[in-house]
């Protein structure tokens, strides 16, 4: 129990610097309620609310916190929603959109490293979301079985949007999506009579691996 205190004050100290970046109230509380050193390895867990990338496995990093709650922001999830979310990693990003969407939405995750299709699905289930599921697969491709998607969040840097996930998308939907090899820019793309893409902002993602992106 003393343990969980320490991480419940910790975690309430990352969603205060949060809030100095004007991320949304709906954000905030949702990061509040994911135990985000569930979502870290163990040795880690000191450093899960620090405001910074952490290693995963297999080359890969768990987004800083700030970068998770502006790419929620940026998408305004609603509760419902499906969502397509390319690049599990440990599922914390997932997690989060869970909170977001509620139990009557419903996360599909795609992620193309056994060792991350493993490590997330472990880490959802041991955190209590039913309402995520994980695949594994050319995220670039997209689920076509399970679309169309009322938002999409892509967690990895592509070279270009790619044309099946535009496909997947619903008119009226958003995605965000790093773009860019060495100098990325987060975009926000909306569907709706063409496509509609805006800049938000410099970030630094691992490249998106698959037929639509770098190979």
């Amino acid at each position: 129990m003393e343990m969980e205190d320490e991480y419940k004050e910790e975690r309430k100290r990352m969603v205060d610097l949060l809030r100095r970046r004007g991320i949304s109230t709906e954000v905030l509380e949702a990061m509040n309620r994911v135990k985000r050193h569930l979502f870290v390895p163990p040795e880690l867990r000191d450093q899960a609310y620090g405001d910074y990338p952490l290693p995963i496995g297999g080359g890969q990093t768990i987004s800083a916190p700030h970068m998770v709650a502006m790419m929620c922001d940026y998408l305004k999830l609603e509760r419902g929603d499906k969502v397509l979310e390319i690049g599990a990693g440990s599922g914390y990003h997932a997690a989060v959109i869970a909170e977001l969407i509620g139990t009557e939405g419903r996360v599909y995750t795609v992620e193309r490293l056994p060792l991350l299709v493993d490590f997330s699905t472990r880490n959802l289930r041991d955190a209590g979301y039913k309402n995520v599921v994980v695949v594994s697969g050319d995220g670039t491709l997209g689920l076509p079985e399970h679309a169309p998607f009322d938002k999409i969040c892509v967690t990895c840097a592509a070279p270009s949007v790619p044309p099946p996930l535009l496909e997947q998308l619903k008119t009226g939907g958003r995605m965000v999506i790093p773009i860019g090899r060495y100098i990325q820019e987060l975009y926000l793309v909306e569907k709706k009579n063409g496509i509609e893409k805006q800049s938000k902002c410099e970030v630094a993602f691992v490249p998106l691996i698959g037929r639509f992106g770098f190979r």
